[in-house]
């Protein structure tokens, strides 16, 4: 590389690097992805385990404005979507809102249950960190929603940055994995995770993937994004020493023959979690939307399961849509 990790941060739009981009493509280095053959045996023999169609359920609590000083206080919107609240800021994560995860509204995977938080009664949003370009974790309607009402700073791994600047959003941060950058008194990384993107059937892997850690005075929080279960987590773990908080993704991991090099079971998610060292785990990417063929309840049944009887199983939690818990 002609350029140090640190100056490419400084970049508006940071260059790929080699050992995860290669002819236009970012790729996994450490698996071979499936490709069309798997998919397709996938699709004729899929087994899908039941999904209620629509779960009534109130809304949580309208969110404090701000939550200053050393406490984090965590809200479960649902699916992937988190508000953290520390040190008198707020950051969401991977915001959706729509009612169905899909470029379209009259069609594609929707909503079994509503968000857990009005959008109208968000506090007022400082930042948000973007994972990668699937539907349920980039919507473009609740994207401009936000740069709208909030003109929140946004980070995003790399490829995405244009789309953000032409919604709304002024102050877009595009890293690639290994980058950081300073924002406020905390710092920003994006870290390598095991999956892939795409929005079309022609643009599979053109822009990158990531997950983010977020390096604070009080303690480091680490949002997971999609991940397969990988040598990500100790990476981490020696990286960063420890964490106050991990959001780990439990759900859309059926079939496990397909499905296991992109997303985690709810015993990897376990196993996550202690590689890592993390204080308190807390589990997102289930219960929202049909993605895969693992049921509405199996992910959280599995979790219970995978927890009896370990003595630190009240430190993973199992939060309700639009439940807050505080972290002292």
């Amino acid at each position: 590389m002609s350029e140090s990790r640190d100056a490419l941060a400084e970049r508006i739009d940071p260059l790929p690097v080699a050992e995860h981009f290669r002819d236009g493509h970012f790729f996994n280095p450490e698996i071979k992805e499936h490709g069309f053959f798997e998919a397709l045996k996938w699709m004729r023999n899929r087994k899908i385990g039941p999904w209620r169609p629509w779960v009534d359920s109130m809304p949580g609590p309208k969110p404090p404005d701000r939550v200053d000083g050393s406490a984090l206080r965590v809200t479960w919107v649902n699916h992937s979507t988190v508000l953290l609240q520390t040190e008198g800021l707020n950051l969401l994560t991977d915001p959706v809102w729509s009612r169905r995860a899909s470029p379209v509204q009259f069609t594609g995977p929707q909503r079994h249950r509503a968000p857990g938080i009005h959008f109208e009664d968000l506090p007022p949003i400082h930042c948000f960190l973007i994972s990668h370009n699937h539907y349920d974790h980039f919507d473009i309607p609740t994207l401009k929603r936000l740069a709208a009402a909030h003109r929140p700073t946004v980070f995003c791994p790399v490829g995405l940055a244009k789309k953000l600047r032409r919604i709304g959003f002024g102050d877009v941060r595009e890293l690639d994995w290994g980058q950081a950058q300073s924002w406020r008194e905390m710092r920003i990384h994006c870290v390598p995770a095991q999956h892939f993107s795409a929005r079309t059937p022609f643009d599979r892997n053109r822009t990158l993937w990531c997950g983010w850690v977020v390096e604070a005075a009080h303690g480091n929080i680490y949002f997971a994004g999609d991940t397969g279960f990988s040598d990500v987590f100790a990476a981490l773990r020696e990286r960063f020493s420890s964490f106050r908080l991990a959001l780990l993704p439990i759900g859309a991991y059926e079939p496990e023959w397909f499905m296991g090099p992109i997303h985690m079971t709810p015993e990897q998610a376990v196993e996550a979690r202690s590689i890592l060292d993390a204080s308190t785990a807390m589990a997102i990417h289930f219960g929202t939307f049909a993605l895969a063929d693992d049921g509405e309840t199996d992910p959280p049944e599995r979790l219970r399961r995978a927890l009896q009887g370990r003595k630190d199983a009240d430190q993973f939690w199992l939060l309700e849509e639009g439940e807050g818990q505080l972290i002292p």
